[in-house]
């Protein structure tokens, strides 16, 4: 009886034949190799022991597919400066696992390092303060004073002050107390506490702000005492503010110490937050708590906060974040997004701006705001472009205490800019030589730590410095740094040397005597290639579309671009007139005619490189996300006949449907009516308002589709509901058009759970491979 020994039969997984689970296999062994490549977060320099050179200590991070998480590491360097103008990092051979930290900040001196665990449960948070060989102090802050701090880079706010005894943080406010029921019935005098002869009720429902953040409770501004343990709620702070990115005002002597914290009002209700830099906010000072003396005993004094209001410091603009003190604490420069907030945009071109520090410690909600860097509304060829998405440092001075080094967006490339707060001067420090795109990581005094990568080099570390010190107007010379973090599999090498990239201008076609000037210069696109031509003539082309709208592809590396590229396709990445780093006209050009202009400016772009003869027009597949989904599923309504397959991560396919789910339904609003769609948005939309959101959508177009279609829905997603796209799915099921939808249950609006990520990725190169090959 040999057949006893036999194993049970093999079962194919629901929807794959035979021949697809081999593309499967093939697929998932390459993405496999570009997935545990490491990323490059964040840096931080300090002072060396014996006063030559400096150490760095860099957070990488890296998926983790079984575990379905990131892993994070500390990777530490010795830098010493030569003679030569060279620079050599002595790496540790290993970097060390950051296992369970939510995140990590150094004192300003470099001699301590917190360390911040949050609890997955009801659990204390875990405060740790390092020393050099040791943890010097642990502390477990019960779930009665607050929840989790925030980790999120937006909220998020960890500072300590001058003398390393005091961090104020941002972090969620404590549990409110919930009604309680027994098997009688109501208990009176609720409370948060436990008990098993009683059960919580849900108690009144509260805004939450939206995407990524459900669940989450209302940021608000802590102090900790390091010394004692003592963490304390800042007093004087409206309940309906919600509190981030604090920092510590500079100590004058005589006065009071204060923070600085962003706000942001919820109004009548709390939209969504995420990517959406159009909701108004502002710059506050409050005085910060005043612990006794460690002889006196670890208490806060009472009536610290209470005689002293908060200070609105920025009245007179719409939108303030990301502030930073000078180093001689004479002024405090901060970003805006005051084109976002008074257009509606969920993102436009941001500002710069700072106000004087009073000396004698008096705060005026009157302060005169000195703008620095204006929104940028067209630039000529070349020109500054504005800034964009812009991020700070925590320190981000160089020595002449007024020149800020700062990242942003210069058309299709990522670039490194230093901005003089006082004169405004702005120039682009990073090679404009090149096409990759640089971000700054961190100061070593005056020179910078940065990361550059191209769509076909993974990311590498660099060093800058000024060429000539004195005068500071020789530029910046740049030196590849070897680095542990550079490397990839020799397989993963391979592929990408194999290929090459270019960023095209594309003049448009058509356009109206009516828009402006920056809205008639061409757009751009990245276009990405093998150096060889494979077997036939022409390789299939991916046309691939951002979200947003108002977001921006860069020429920077992307494991999943890397891995499409790599598997035979030849990619174009299209910034559209609406994408940021071009200028606040050509993006303001979209709102209002989202779906025909974004749409025939793809189309511009598909027939610039088939005209160029870099594309066949019986090869082409079009992906996006999000409003890149949007535009996915326009084209192949739109353009019937031109595309052979489609994939589309939680697009927005009816606006109509969208906007009575999604958290962002000012964002129909504007999307769809223009700027003047800021002042229609109401929750109660009218027959009018649906009937052109409807008009807008890739629902008006769907029984023009042929295209087979993947979808890819994140079951959690707040910013565009499964809904939409599942109807949509659907509506294409109904017409026999070829369809496959993947829900990730567990995922928001970004699917980048690492499983999922990488099932999600896989999908697409073999829905790519089974139509284009």
């Amino acid at each position: 009886m040999d057949g006893s020994k036999a194993g049970p039969l093999k079962e194919l997984p629901v929807g794959i034949d035979a021949t697809t689970e081999e593309e499967y296999a093939s697929q998932s062994r390459l993405l496999q190799e570009f997935t545990s490549i490491s990323s490059i977060d964040k840096a931080w320099i300090f002072k060396s022991d014996s006063g030559i050179g400096s150490q760095a200590m860099f957070s990488i991070s890296q998926s983790n597919l079984l575990a379905n998480k990131r892993k994070k590491f500390i990777l530490s360097s010795h830098i010493s400066r030569e003679s030569n103008n060279s620079v050599n990092f002595q790496w540790a051979p290993f970097p060390v696992e950051m296992t369970g930290v939510s995140v990590i900040v150094p004192s300003p001196s470099g001699a301590k390092l917190l360390v911040v665990r949050n609890p997955e449960n009801e659990s204390p948070c875990q405060f740790e303060i390092w020393g050099r060989a040791q943890v010097e102090k642990e502390f477990h802050i019960p779930q009665s004073v607050h929840g989790s701090v925030y980790a999120d880079g937006w909220f998020q706010g960890i500072s300590w002050n001058s003398d390393e005894t005091l961090i104020a943080y941002v972090a969620e406010e404590p549990s409110p107390s919930k009604p309680t029921f027994t098997g009688q019935g109501y208990k009176k005098g609720s409370s948060t506490e436990k008990d098993f002869g009683n059960w919580k009720g849900q108690g009144d429902w509260k805004e939450e702000w939206g995407e990524t953040y459900a669940g989450k409770r209302q940021p608000a501004l802590f102090v900790i005492n390091i010394n004692s343990g003592e963490a304390q709620a800042v007093k004087g702070i409206e309940k309906s503010l919600s509190v981030g990115q604090v920092v510590w005002a500079p100590l004058l002597r005589g006065s009071h110490q204060y923070l600085v914290f962003v706000g942001w009002s919820e109004g009548t209700r709390k939209l969504g937050i995420k990517y959406c830099f159009n909701r108004p906010c502002a710059l506050y000072a409050v005085r910060a708590p005043n612990f006794e003396s460690e002889a006196d005993g670890p208490e806060l004094k009472d009536n610290s906060t209470e005689d002293f209001p908060v200070v609105n410091l920025t009245q007179s603009i719409s939108s303030a974040f990301y502030p930073r003190f000078s180093p001689d604490g004479k002024f405090l420069s901060f970003l805006s997004a005051r084109s976002s907030v008074d257009s509606g945009a969920h993102s436009a071109t941001d500002s710069l701006h700072r106000i004087d520090w009073p000396i004698d410690g008096l705060l005026s909600s009157s302060a005169k705001v000195v703008d620095v860097v204006p929104v940028v509304m067209c630039a000529e060829d070349g020109s500054f472009p504005g800034l964009y998405w812009s991020s700070f440092l925590s320190n981000p001075w160089l020595s002449d205490g007024c020149t800020m080094i700062i990242t942003s967006f210069w058309g299709s490339c990522q670039v490194i800019l230093s901005v003089n707060v006082l004169s405004g001067e702005v120039l682009r420090i990073s090679p404009t030589d090149s096409n990759s795109s640089w971000s700054v990581l961190t100061l070593d005094g005056d020179n910078i730590v940065a990361v550059s990568s191209s769509p076909v080099d993974v990311p590498h570390i660099n060093y800058g410095y000024l060429v000539d010190k004195e005068s500071k107007s020789t530029g910046w010379s740049w030196l590849n740094v070897p680095s542990p973090t550079n490397e990839c599999s020799e397989k993963v090498k391979s592929l990408l040397s194999s290929l090459q990239f270019s960023i095209m201008k594309i003049p448009l076609r058509d356009v109206s005597d009516s828009v402006t000037k920056g809205a008639a210069k061409p757009i751009e696109a990245i276009f990405v290639s093998s150096k060889t031509k494979r077997n036939d003539p022409f390789d299939p082309l991916i046309v691939i579309l951002h979200g947003g709208p108002h977001a921006v592809s860069l020429s920077s590396f992307s494991k999943s671009l890397g891995f499409l590229s790599s598997i035979g396709f030849n990619l174009l990445l299209v910034n559209y007139r609406g994408s940021l780093g071009f200028g606040e006209e050509a993006l303001q050009s979209l709102l209002g005619k989202v779906g025909s202009q974004d749409v025939n400016d793809v189309l511009v772009a598909i027939d610039h490189v088939i005209d160029l003869g870099l594309a066949s027009p019986s090869k082409l597949a079009v992906l996006g996300g999000s409003h890149g989904g949007f535009l996915t599923t326009h084209l192949i309504g739109q353009a019937p006949d031109k595309f052979v397959a489609a994939a589309a991560l939680n697009p927005v396919c009816n606006l109509a449907l969208m906007v009575g789910t999604t958290d962002i339904p000012d964002w129909v609003y504007v999307e769809a009516y223009g700027s003047e769609g800021k002042n229609s948005f109401t929750d109660a939309p009218s027959a009018e308002h649906l009937t052109l959101f409807q008009s807008k959508s890739p629902i008006a177009h769907v029984s023009k589709v042929k295209t087979p279609t993947l979808f890819l829905l994140g079951a959690q997603d707040l910013r565009v509901p499964v809904s939409t796209g599942l109807q949509y799915a659907r509506a294409l099921k109904e017409k026999g058009v070829p369809v496959k939808v993947i829900v990730f249950p567990n995922d928001t609006h970004a699917i980048e759970r690492p499983q999922s990520d990488f099932e999600s990725l896989l999908n697409i190169g073999v829905w790519f491979k089974k139509y284009l090959s």
